[in-house]
Parts: C-alpha cells; sequence; structure tokens
C-alpha cells in the first residue's frame, strides 16, 4: 500500500519541488506550499459538484464511441469541472495570503495547487489498477502528471498578471481559467481517442508525450517571463506592486 501511495504521491512532489527551487528571488514559507498541496487534495471533491451534474444533465457520456464524445467527455467531465475547481481552490487560498507578493508566486502556489490534485487523483489511479499499478504509475509519470502541472503553470502564470498587471495585461482574468481548460481538453481529448481508435494507440501515446513537452517546456519559458519581471521590479528600487 504505501509503495503505491509512494509511486502515485512522488512525481507530483518532484515537479513540486523543481517549481519551488525556480524561485530564486524569495521563496515561499515550505508550510504555505504544503497547504497549498491540501487545497489541491480538496478539489478534487469540489470538481465533483461540477461533473456529476454535468454528466446527470448528459452532457458528456459515460461510454466513449465517437470523436464528439472523447470531446465532451474531456471538456465537460475532466477540463471545465477540475480546472474550475483548481481555480476556485487557488483564489481562496491566496484573496489573503501575505506571502504572494511576486508575479512568481502565483506560478510556485499553482503548481502546489495542481500537484496537490494530481497527487490525490494518482492516488485512485494507481489502486484502481489493481496488479497493473506500477505500469500505470509510470505511465502517468509521463503524461498525466506532467500535463497537470503544465496546466497549473499556466493558471499561476495569468493569475499573477491578473493580480499584478491587471491593467497592461487586458483577459488575463478569463485566460488563467480558459488557457487551462483548452489545454487539458486537448489533452485528454487525445488521449480518450484510444477508445475510439486503438488501433492508433501508438501514435496517440506519441502525441501525448509531445504535448507534455510542449507544454512542460512552456513552462520553464512562463517561470523565467515573470522572474525576469519580479527581478525588474526589485532592481528598481521596490517589490512588485500589486495593481
Amino acid at each position: 500500500m504505501l509503495n503505491v501511495i509512494a509511486l502515485a504521491v512522488l512525481p507530483a512532489l518532484i515537479l513540486l519541488f523543481y517549481t519551488y527551487q525556480q524561485d530564486k528571488l524569495q521563496r515561499e514559507p515550505v508550510k504555505m506550499i504544503a497547504k497549498g498541496f491540501l487545497y489541491g487534495c480538496l478539489s478534487v471533491f469540489c470538481s465533483f459538484f461540477i461533473s456529476v451534474p454535468s454528466m446527470n444533465l448528459g452532457l458528456f457520456p459515460q461510454e466513449i464511441h465517437s470523436f464528439w464524445d472523447a470531446v465532451r467527455q474531456a471538456f465537460f467531465g475532466a477540463a471545465i469541472p477540475e480546472e474550475t475547481a483548481k481555480l476556485l481552490c487557488l483564489w481562496l487560498f491566496l484573496r489573503k495570503n501575505p506571502y504572494f507578493d511576486e508575479r512568481m508566486d502565483g506560478i510556485v502556489y499553482a503548481v502546489s495547487v495542481g500537484m496537490g490534485f494530481a497527487a490525490f487523483e494518482n492516488v485512485e489511479y494507481l489502486f484502481a489498477a489493481g496488479t497493473d499499478w506500477v505500469t500505470t504509475g509510470i505511465g502517468r509519470s509521463l503524461t498525466a502528471i506532467p500535463g497537470h502541472f503544465g496546466f497549473a503553470v499556466l493558471m499561476g502564470y495569468f493569475f499573477s498578471l491578473n493580480h499584478f498587471d491587471r491593467y497592461r495585461a487586458q483577459g488575463a482574468g478569463i485566460k488563467m481559467w480558459l488557457y487551462p481548460v483548452l489545454a487539458h481538453g486537448i489533452y485528454d481529448t487525445v488521449a480518450m481517442m484510444s477508445a475510439v481508435t486503438p488501433q492508433l494507440s501508438g501514435a496517440i501515446t506519441i502525441a501525448i508525450l509531445l504535448f507534455c513537452f510542449q507544454m512542460v517546456k512552456w513552462a520553464r519559458q512562463g517561470m523565467r517571463r515573470h522572474l525576469i519581471a519580479d527581478s525588474s521590479d526589485y532592481s528598481t528600487g521596490g517589490g512588485v506592486d500589486d495593481q
């Protein structure tokens, strides 16, 4: 049991630690990172309050038989409820957080929430996999976990823009929800297409890996941009101004 939990949680913790290490100007308190992680675990349950009514309303099917079924389940069954729940928990966590005083902090805290969600979800998947938990864990550590990491960086990047640069970054308020939903929905649509066209499962796996690689690459670029902006603010004689 402990081995299953360790394999499920470790990839998320590695990416969270990596993000924490990138915050080179003024790192956040570890207790706040841990608190954000717990908020992420909570967001799993919050997502059910959106996905279950959506399923009951027929917005997405329980079984996938076509491309359209995959799209509906990817967006209405996963991307929209999960990213909405994560954003809500991130907002609740940061609205009175005195340590949220740099652009990079938004990414750090969003990743802490996102990795909390990913770790909790991973535990569920690995226990459900039974004797195949090792294969499932390794596969998800190369796909789903990096995917959630990329979605979280997108959310945190635009969350910070909306908080600190609202008047210079028009549309950041909607982008912090829309872009993670689009990225998550596209990822899940591609992954779910293996149920429709199993003969293309190899090509689908390669496409997912390439997608996750690009998400991680963009995440690193987004972190770099916020770090440069934060450094510029400090070099001019003050911290990051809340616009």
